[in-house]
């Protein structure tokens, strides 16, 4: 179902130069990640019945396996209910709006759940150390952050704050790996590259958003995500204890018997519209 990025280093270059490749069985993590996924579809359908508004976001270092555990999270679950928001850069017509207004639209009704894949914390993070916002627009948003999430949890969502924490060694190496594989070139781009160079200051950076956004009403949550499978099994299963839900019964599904017309002649389709059996 997928490979491992030691596996992966193994196959472009016979090596894997991974700082720690004593990773998590695989049997053992995909039993208990199918297991958490039946969990999921739980909670999926407690939100359902329960028409609550649920806001997961998730924030990280470059390559630090945000977008894994997402996929993971959503990989059972009906879509039409748990939806992911990955906002692109602003416009410039978004430049000119309220800072929140653009991620506001994305929050959910009730029987929803939004997955931020990064969230309006790019202010405090990429914004902050690329130069796109100013100092004062930063200070600013540490101020008003609090305040606009203390409405949200007031207005009945539940806001959960996940941050993916890496080593520097590790982010190098996922780094590596996204260069040589042609799979996964298209993640790296010219931001990353600079986010290398600049370790230090999104170290900073976050180092002042947590301190200033950890609230009582939404604290952060950090992930050890060093090792993928561990984190993605610990950021669910921690997920699943934010939000005590039940099982909800399902009326018993009966097929009901084909209709029957013999009347009814079907007519054949032309064989030239048939994609081609190349399998």
């Amino acid at each position: 179902m997928e490979i491992d990025d030691e596996r992966l280093g193994m196959l472009l270059d016979g090596t894997s130069d991974r700082p720690d490749a004593d990773g998590m069985d695989r049997k053992l993590y995909f039993k208990e990640l199918f297991r958490l996924q039946g969990e999921l579809v739980k909670l999926q359908d407690w939100v359902v019945a329960q028409k609550l508004k649920v806001v997961v976001i998730f924030e990280g270092r470059d390559a630090a396996g945000k977008g894994g555990v997402i996929k993971r999270i959503t990989q059972r679950l009906n879509p039409r209910v748990c939806r992911v928001a990955a906002l692109p850069a602003p416009s410039e017509r978004e430049c000119t709006q309220w800072y929140f207004q653009r991620y506001v639209s994305q929050l959910p009704a009730g029987g929803e759940v939004v997955l931020f894949d990064r969230s309006w914390y790019n202010r405090a993070g990429v914004e902050r150390v690329m130069g796109f916002c100013t100092a004062d627009e930063c200070e600013e948003f540490l101020r008003t952050v609090p305040e606009f999430e203390r409405m949200l949890v007031r207005s009945g969502i539940i806001l959960i704050k996940y941050w993916f924490s890496i080593t520097d060694e590790e982010q190098h190496f996922r780094f590596n790996m996204r260069i040589h594989d042609p799979l996964k070139q298209w993640k790296l781009s010219p931001m990353d590259l600079q986010s290398r160079v600049r370790w230090e200051a999104y170290t900073q950076a976050k180092e002042a958003m947590l301190q200033r956004t950890n609230i009582p009403e939404a604290p952060w949550w950090v992930v050890e995500a060093v090792d993928k499978k561990k984190a993605r099994l610990n950021c669910i299963h921690h997920l699943l204890g934010q939000i005590p839900y039940h099982e909800v019964t399902r009326t018993p599904v009966v097929l009901p018997a084909r209709t029957h017309h013999p009347d009814y002649q079907r007519q054949p389709v032309p064989r030239d519209m048939y994609v081609p059996a190349v399998y």
